[in-house]
């Protein structure tokens, strides 16, 4: 289980803002998981949304060690995220 301050819903969104930092990653985010940016907005405490996040880094070993590294996160707490938004 993670750390209260780097729980699943808010390491999803640390990674979710990760994410959104780069055009051509965050493109191919919203074209991966079928979002629009308005659905992000809409559901920014979902869980599903929080899932969708951390598998998206978990498709691509790169992003996740990037974004691991940019947060400030080992990158298995990122899996661990995942593991989490899965139970």
């Amino acid at each position: 289980m993670l750390h209260e301050r780097n729980d699943a819903p808010t390491v999803a969104l640390r990674a979710l803002a990760w994410i959104l930092g780069d055009v051509q990653r965050s493109s191919r985010f919203l074209a991966l998981t079928g979002l629009a940016p308005d659905d992000l907005r809409d559901r920014i405490a979902d869980p599903e949304l929080h899932a969708a996040v951390v598998a998206f880094l978990a498709g691509q070993e790169s992003d996740l060690i990037a974004c691991a590294g940019d947060i400030g996160l080992a990158p298995e707490a990122i899996q661990a995220a995942a593991r989490d938004l899965r139970a």
